[in-house]
């Protein structure tokens, strides 16, 4: 297996905060083909009750991005991007991300398991709010191809 497996366990730093933006958002919805109105039109996020905008429920991965590329960056991580796919994504969320919402990400490495030459490696990026208040965890699996 190419990939270090002391990656297990490890977590990373928290990212620098990032600020929702309504662009962003209504940029996303489009990206993804969100089309219900709270992506896009503020009034009609608000006559759901919230304060502008929503996120779709994939927008969670533009935090989680920012957690995985410290994990690519590790110098001892053995994970070449050029072997690797994203196997699986899940999110389990606590309330929707918002605009204006001002998000930073937490990655813990969760698992790294042999498979074949290559391996499989889990973690989670615990998305908090400006307060702290959990928001949602994005779970990620990446498939690494070993070595020739």
């Amino acid at each position: 297996m190419s990939v270090n497996p002391d990656l297990a366990g490890r977590v990373f730093p928290p990212t620098a905060p990032y600020l929702v933006g309504r662009e962003k958002v209504r940029e996303f919805a489009r990206a993804v083909f969100a089309d219900d109105p709270q992506h896009t039109d503020v009034d009609a996020a608000r006559a759901l009750g919230y304060a502008d905008l929503v996120a779709p429920p994939t927008f969670a991965m533009v935090i989680q991005d920012l957690t995985l590329q410290q994990l690519l960056a590790e110098p001892d991580s053995g994970i070449a991007l050029e072997r690797t796919i994203h196997a699986e994504q899940r999110f389990r969320y606590t309330r929707p991300i918002v605009a204006g919402d001002e998000l930073t990400g937490r990655l813990s490495v969760t698992g790294v398991r042999a498979v074949g030459k290559g391996a499989m490696v889990t973690s989670e990026a615990e998305v908090t709010d400006a307060a702290g208040a959990h928001v949602v965890t994005a779970t990620s699996i990446l498939l690494i191809g070993g070595d020739e």
